[in-house]
């Protein structure tokens, strides 16, 4: 979450008579986050977060992302709803950018995970993979490898300027991926950005998800890749095998991941740290430097492709054989 686009207190006090909500009684930008602007928004109802899709974010997208929240919340899985305004409309303007209202979730996300957390994630997000087997929507995934390339052209001019050596470093990784990458594993919805801060909890139990910005039809184990990634590193960037044991252990009591995808596993990890390692150089090249947005390190995810880059098998994360 960030804040890109200012608005005005008689815009946001118009757009909240819209809904049948009450008064708006105050309101806050949220500084966490890169993708869209985002507030906390009370009104006599109680809080709601506001939400303006910034550039990244094409219109045409918005729908899906939207049906997905209320299909997954009919099949149990805990994460906020699209509010509907008086004239049925989930998706409406606000600023020139398009907007939603969606229900407050209670939780907090946690900034060190252990292994309980990680377990609490593995399962869940087996659960979301299931759930949304029967969602009769479908989105192609802008950030796989035909998307890496294309930021890789962006932003290869000016790479050396974020990291010494890393555009060849980028370039080598390509053309690795380009000749052992495939994409033909179980595919269904996957939420392609389930880091701890798009996860809550209460009392150490997954209370839901949030942001499904990047959610996206593509391979599940991908899914599982890109949260290896985010979960199972140390600030130092050590690899922690026992959070990774506990996540994917709890991943399989739900969902068996199958032979195929064990042994593509360090691949698409491979491929899960060098995707946002290009978004985070990106990012970090091109984010206005007066939004109210913390920067991400892009150094993180580089220490991140290396340590998989060694990995010889899906074991090294703490699976055993099957």
């Amino acid at each position: 979450m960030a804040v890109y686009t200012d608005v005005s207190d008689e815009e946001l006090e118009a757009f909240i008579g819209s809904y049948a909500i009450g008064a708006l009684t105050s309101f806050k930008g949220i500084a966490e986050g890169v993708e869209n602007s985002n507030y906390l928004v009370h009104t006599e109802a109680g809080p709601f977060i506001l939400t303006l899709y910034e550039k990244r974010v094409r219109r045409e997208d918005l729908p899906y992302f939207l049906a997905l929240m209320e299909h997954l919340a009919a099949r149990g899985i805990s994460c906020p709803l699209p509010v509907h305004d008086r004239d049925g409309r989930t998706l409406k303007e606000l600023a020139g950018r398009p907007a939603a209202l969606i229900s407050f979730l209670e939780g907090l996300w946690v900034r060190r995970p252990g292994i309980a957390h990680c377990a609490g994630l593995g399962r869940v997000l087996a659960q979301f993979h299931l759930a949304g087997q029967d969602f009769s929507m479908s989105r192609a995934n802008d950030l796989s490898l035909p998307g890496w390339q294309a930021l890789y052209r962006d932003v290869s001019a000016s790479a050396d300027e974020v990291i010494a050596g890393l555009k060849d470093e980028i370039g080598r990784e390509l053309q690795h991926l380009e000749t052992h990458w495939t994409t033909d594993l179980p595919k269904g919805v996957i939420h392609a950005d389930l880091f701890p801060d798009n996860v809550f909890f209460l009392d150490d139990k997954v209370s839901g998800l949030i942001d499904f910005y990047f959610a996206c039809n593509d391979m599940l184990a991908y899914d599982v890749a890109v949260c290896l990634n985010a979960w199972c590193f140390e600030p130092d960037a050590s690899f922690n095998i026992t959070k990774a044991r506990a996540m994917l252990q709890a991943y399989e009591q739900e969902r068996k991941l199958t032979d195929a995808e064990l042994a593509n596993l360090p691949m698409l990890a491979r491929g899960a740290a060098l995707r946002f390692l290009l978004t985070r150089t990106y990012d970090w090249l091109n984010t206005d430097e007066n939004a109210l947005v913390k920067f991400k390190d892009p150094n993180e995810y580089l220490r991140k492709l290396r340590f998989h880059q060694r990995v010889k098998s899906y074991r090294d994360y703490g699976l055993g054989k099957h």
